[in-house]
């Protein structure tokens, strides 16, 4: 009876190992066929998917790249990572920083690449596990998008707000402008906004904002030449 048994366990656990390969597979395929159509198509963002299941309001319009303020995509860029144009999507040199401080890891090492990875595949919290699929997504992400299109990706999907994504609708609510039309100081509280959004106000900027804004303006005037590449 023994002898029958071993056979029918192996041949189960051959199955199920055979399932599990299946699926990986699959889900890789699902994973490059969205990669792909996502270079072209309007992207909604995990958080959206979620309010939209539970029947939650969500106020976002798509834009393409050339209707956002080039003054946002450089605040943005000073104000998250700034060597966006020069990595190919995780910058290792700041997350090695992060993970050699003697006090642990005190802040965040994600690119808008691995931002925009997050929002579009992953889910929001914080996680030792989403961190890990967030570095193979970005660099996938880099390979199959260009820069323009990281970018504008991540300014259709950012959360300024409670149900508020992108910058079309960021700009109208607390502007009364398109995002085309954002000045430079617009642009800075929008990108200072950023860490926070449900606590931050653009439209009414606290003193914490205001101070955000203002280094926000600081790191674009460094920034020089450096955010060229996002710029359509």
């Amino acid at each position: 009876m023994a002898a029958a048994r071993a056979p029918r366990r192996g041949s189960i656990l051959v199955r199920a190992l055979r399932w599990i390969w299946l699926a990986g597979l699959a889900l890789l395929v699902a994973l490059v066929a969205a990669l792909m159509l996502y270079r072209f198509v309007p992207v909604p963002s995990t958080l959206m998917l979620g309010r939209w299941l539970t029947f939650q309001s969500v106020e976002r319009q798509w834009v393409p790249l050339t209707q956002i303020s080039p003054a946002l995509v450089r605040a943005v860029i000073a104000a998250e990572d700034q060597r966006f144009c020069s990595h190919a999507g995780v910058d290792w040199v700041e997350l090695n920083t992060v993970l050699e401080d003697e006090d642990g890891p005190s802040r965040g090492a994600s690119t808008l690449t691995m931002q925009t990875a997050k929002n579009v595949f992953l889910w929001p919290g914080r996680s030792y596990v989403r961190k890990a699929l967030e570095i193979p997504l970005a660099l996938a992400i880099d390979i199959v998008w260009p820069k323009q299109r990281v970018i504008e990706v991540y300014l259709n999907v950012a959360e300024w707000g409670e149900g508020l994504y992108g910058a079309e609708a960021a700009a109208q609510r607390y502007f009364g402008k398109p995002a085309a039309r954002l000045n430079a100081a617009e642009a800075a509280r929008l990108a200072g906004a950023l860490p926070n959004p449900l606590l931050r106000n653009p439209e009414r900027p606290s003193r914490g904002l205001q101070s955000a804004a203002a280094r926000v303006q600081r790191r674009v005037g460094q920034l020089g030449p450096l955010g060229d590449c996002a710029l359509p």
